[in-house]
């Protein structure tokens, strides 16, 4: 199986993920690169400054193969929901 390495960029800076973990496939990689993203997300400390980031998922040979904006991650709630304010 193929191994993919999941970077995340917030501006400038960036932080490498040395290890990458082996998936099966690009897609499974997508799937993988949104459950990091939302994970982070969910603590409310640090989202404004994570809405700005970028997860750069590269493979093997430092190729990228996507780059998942956090902010297409979220999930807003429906339009019908009675907590939306």
């Amino acid at each position: 199986m193929p191994r993919y390495f999941f970077h995340t960029q917030i501006g400038e800076d960036v932080i490498s993920d040395p290890t990458g973990i082996e998936l099966r496939d690009p897609d499974a990689a997508w799937e993988a690169a949104r459950d990091t993203i939302r994970a982070a997300l969910h603590d409310p400390q640090d989202q404004a400054r994570l809405m700005t980031a970028c997860l750069v998922v590269t493979d093997e040979a430092a190729e990228v193969v996507l780059e998942f904006p956090f902010s297409e991650a979220v999930v807003l709630p429906p339009l019908d929901d009675p907590t939306r304010h």
